[in-house]
């Protein structure tokens, strides 16, 4: 069974067992989380159920695993011939959940 669930302006497609980094939900480690806005809900050979936009009594709880943040990138700004330069870097916080069970 799978279901493709929204969370952070994102859409995962997730199954039972699986490990996702999502954007940073603020729950503590080991706290159990519950995902609400299912699109769609699928099992091999059978039909899947798509929402309009979400699936009625659809929902995916899950279990944080960890806290982090991704790798570093380098952002650069440069013009030529103006003296300007400007450099810094972002590192986006995220959370990893692992995905515990699927209704719906």
């Amino acid at each position: 069974m799978y279901a493709v669930i929204k969370t952070g302006g994102k859409q995962y497609r997730v199954s039972e067992g699986d490990i996702i980094r999502v954007e940073t939900l603020g729950a503590g480690e080991g706290d159990s989380v519950e995902f609400d806005n299912v699109l769609m809900i699928g099992e091999e050979g059978k039909e899947p159920k798509v929402g309009a936009p979400y699936v009625e009594g659809g929902k995916v709880t899950g279990t944080v695993k960890a806290e982090g943040r991704h790798r570093k990138i380098d952002v650069i700004k440069f013009k030529r011939r103006k003296n300007y330069r400007r450099h810094y870097g972002h590192r986006q916080p995220y959370t990893e959940v692992e995905i515990t069970g699927i209704k719906g």
